[in-house]
Order: C-alpha cells, then sequence, then structure tokens
C-alpha cells in the first residue's frame, strides 16, 4: 500500500541530499515535488497544497544541528506534518451505553458487511466482548446471508428478518433481542446504494434517530481515492458520522482517501481493512501510518501482532517439550499457523524498517507456507509425532500425496532439524552461555 506515494516522496525528499543548509530555493523545489506526489495520490488539492506550504514554512529557517543532515530534518518535518494531517493520534471507538450500538454506514461495495464481521471479532477476541450482529439491508437478500456466513465463521450471533423491509422496525426490535440475551454491543450493518442518493441518506438517518447509537462509522474503500472523500462529505454533512473505516487498504491504493479525509470532513480514521481473513483490522495510527509511507517501516505494529498472537500456556507447554527433546512436526505446524495469523506476508515483511522499498518489485507469495503445510499434512499422526521413523519408502508416499519432489520434502526435513536443534540450545541455559562467550569481539564490546 502506498508504494507509488513512497516512491515519489522519497524522490522528493532526495533533492536535499548532498545540500550543506535548508534554503528557501532548495525547500520550494522540494516541496513542490511533494505537492505533485500528494495530487498523483489522488489528494485533494486544496489538502495537498496546504500541506505542502506547512512543510515549507516549517523547513525554513530551520536551525540544522551538525549531527543531523538538511534532508534528515526535513523528512522528519514531513512525517511530522503527514501524521497531523491524518489525525496526529488514534482514537478509539466509543462502545458506551447498554448495550453499545454501533451504526455502519456506506456505499454499496465499500466493504461494509465484511467490516461488521472484522469488528464483530475483534470485539469478540481483544476486547472480550459479547457482539450481535444486525442486518438492515433489506434490499439486498446476499448481504444478509452473507452476514450470517460471517457470523458462524467468528462465533458471533446474527439478527435478521428477512419478512421485515423496514430497516428501523428491524433495528429496534435487534436492541430488545440484544437486551434480553445479554449481549453488550449491537453492530448493525445497513443497506448500500451504488451512489449517493436522497432515499438513502433518508433511511440511515431514520436508522440513526431510532436507535441512538454510540458510534457510528463510515465505511469507505480506500482504492476510490477522492471519490471516497466526495461521499464522506455528503454522509457526514447528513448523518454526522463518528469516524471513518478505509478498507482494502492492501489493494493497490494510492493514498488519498487515507491523506484527505481527515482534513475534509474533519472525523478521525478509527479502523483500516488490511487483508480479506476476519483477523485483518488494525486500530488506526496516524504516527505509524506516517512511518509507513515514508519508509521508516512500523515495528510497533509487527511487535503487537505478534503479541496478540501469542499464548503463553502454548508457549509453556512448547518449552517444556523442547527440553524433552519432544519438538515434532504438530508443533512446527502450530508455529507456522500462528505467523498466518499475523497478516498477509508482504505486509509483514513491509513493516520491518528499510525492508518495504526493497521488496517492493519482489513477488512474495500470499501464503509461503503452503507446499510445507501440505506435506506435513500428509504424514499420518504417528509420522507428525515421531518424525524419526520417515524413511524413503515413507517420503516417496508423502512427497506425491502433497504433490510435492521428494527433494522438496528432504529440503523441509532438514529445515525441522536445524529448527529443533537450535530450539534445543535456546531452551539450555547452559549452551546459550557457552555460545556467547564463544561470540567474537565486536567493537564498542559488543558479544562480550
Amino acid at each position: 500500500m502506498f508504494e507509488n506515494l513512497s516512491d515519489k516522496l522519497d524522490r522528493a525528499l532526495k533533492v536535499l541530499k548532498g545540500q550543506g543548509q535548508i534554503s528557501e530555493v532548495n525547500v520550494a523545489e522540494t516541496t513542490k515535488e511533494i505537492r505533485r506526489a500528494l495530487l498523483d495520490a489522488d489528494v485533494n488539492y486544496k489538502t495537498a497544497k496546504s500541506f505542502s506550504d506547512a512543510v515549507k514554512d516549517k523547513a525554513i529557517g530551520q536551525h540544522v544541528l551538525t549531527s543531523v543532515s538538511p534532508s534528515q530534518l526535513f523528512t522528519k518535518i514531513t512525517h511530522d506534518e503527514l501524521s497531523s494531517l491524518m489525525g496526529g493520534e488514534q482514537v478509539d471507538i466509543n462502545l458506551s451505553g447498554n448495550p453499545s450500538v454501533v451504526l455502519i454506514a456506506g456505499l454499496q461495495g465499500s466493504g461494509k458487511t465484511t467490516f461488521s464481521g472484522k469488528l464483530a471479532h475483534l470485539l469478540l477476541n481483544k476486547r472480550k466482548k459479547k457482539p450481535l450482529l444486525v442486518a438492515c439491508d433489506v434490499y439486498r437478500p446476499a448481504a444478509i446471508d452473507q452476514l450470517h456466513v460471517l457470523g458462524e465463521q467468528i462465533g458471533v450471533e446474527v439478527y435478521s428478518d428477512k419478512d421485515n423491509k423496514d430497516p428501523v422496525s428491524i433495528a429496534k426490535a435487534a436492541i430488545v433481542h440484544a437486551k434480553s440475551k445479554g449481549f453488550d454491543t449491537v453492530i448493525v450493518d445497513t443497506a448500500g446504494r451504488l451512489a449517493v442518493d436522497q432515499q438513502m441518506m433518508a433511511e440511515i438517518a431514520a436508522v440513526k434517530n431510532a436507535i441512538t447509537p454510540s458510534e457510528t462509522l463510515f465505511v469507505v474503500d480506500s482504492m476510490t481515492g477522492q471519490d471516497a472523500v466526495n461521499t464522506a462529505k455528503a454522509f457526514n454533512e447528513k448523518i454526522n458520522f463518528d469516524g471513518v473505516v478505509l478498507t482494502k487498504l492492501d489493494g493497490d491504493t494510492r493514498g488519498g482517501a487515507a491523506l484527505s479525509i481527515r482534513s475534509v470532513v474533519d472525523k478521525p480514521i478509527k479502523f483500516v481493512g488490511t487483508g480479506e481473513k476476519m483477523e485483518a483490522l488494525d486500530l488506526f495510527y496516524p504516527n505509524r501510518m506516517a512511518d509507513r509511507i515514508l519508509g521508516m517501516g512500523d515495528v510497533v505494529s509487527l511487535v503487537e501482532r505478534a503479541q496478540e498472537q501469542y499464548d503463553e500456556e502454548k508457549a509453556r507447554r512448547l518449552q517444556k517439550r523442547i527440553a524433552k527433546n519432544q519438538f515434532d512436526f504438530n508443533d512446527f505446524l502450530d508455529q507456522i499457523n500462528q505467523i498466518k495469523k499475523m497478516g498477509n506476508m508482504k505486509d509483514l515483511v513491509g513493516m520491518i524498517p528499510g525492508v518495504g522499498k526493497a521488496i517492493k518489485d519482489v513477488d512474495i507469495d500470499d501464503d509461503p507456507f503452503k507446499g510445507i503445510e501440505a506435506m506435513i499434512h500428509s504424514m499420518t499422526p504417528e509420522e507428525r509425532g515421531n518424525p524419526k521413523i520417515i524413511n524413503g519408502t515413507r517420503r516417496k508416499r508423502i512427497a506425491d500425496g502433497s504433490g510435492n519432489s521428494v527433494q522438496e520434502l528432504n529440503k523441509l526435513m532438514k529445515q525441522f532439524e536445524q529448527t529443533s536443534k537450535m530450539m534445543k540450545m535456546m531452551g539450555n541455559k547452559q549452551n546459550m552461555a557457552k555460545m556467547t562467550k564463544n561470540m567474537p569481539q565486536m567493537p564498542g564490546g559488543i558479544g562480550r
């Protein structure tokens, strides 16, 4: 995401590389390139101009420290302004009330129904809430069916009434149902249209007035750029929503919506969708997004994703198994599943500082583990639990059954063996002490 914008901003900032100081001439040239990069990303013209003017005003006259180059200082100013443009601080969802009611609005195809499922999944698993999904799209039976499928997938109840064509009465009945059944959060998925129209606006306004939600979220497809901002403006004037959700941010998005929407409607971006899986929903942090746009990575988000998948009890059990030399392919498969739950591989690698630009043209498989998983699933339970019994005949059967070659299976077996040895060594404190002692002396005393 934002690859084109990142490249163009990087080229703009290179204007100052090698310059001994910040001057009006080189700042004017750089800010002109920045404004052009923002316009190419489909950012609102007024927003792009005011942003580049703000960067220019802050840069001119800045005292450059001897330890900081003009390009580094200018990059920091650009970063701070980008963060400010997108809101500055992270704003959380408001879940007041009993039950708290969240109203979801947006155009058809923006990803409202999928987001509703993702939000329910997030609230259930991370906030320990008991959410109820409500199907209020009375025009598209497929939307109701989709919500039921998502609800079943994530283990959340869905309230719907296919015979009722009045979204207001459905929403009100759902809240009564939620109170009687002990649900603490109600997520109302409403109908969308292919374009903004008066009937749609009147309907969503009526639903909002009837259920007085604690939070109204406007869902927008980030790939639509400036059109998304115009639609948000129309919705905000009618229903005065509380926050924005940007979907499909993992696609070929130019970034116009993310960079323009806050300044145009003065409402915070609260969530971003980063993939198709129910786990692919992140809180929006302007500072972290500015880091990623400028190619600085996002280590904090990467660590948070890893922590979310960390199971302390599982980790303890695995440690005991490693200490007893019992690490097997079931454990190996479990580790792979934990990594996969963290998200799209290219997105994860892109969070590492300096790596994003290096891999932008590299084709990274969305599921690089599928070949490994196929081979492990092709093993019998006995073979997964005791890899030592996998002889030549078994290897041929496993390889054929998984659609891989024996050479690929041999490579997996070698990787597994190396992983087992490394884990056993890391689990043994005496071995770790020996490894540290034998490390060569590095400059600055690192290593010993």
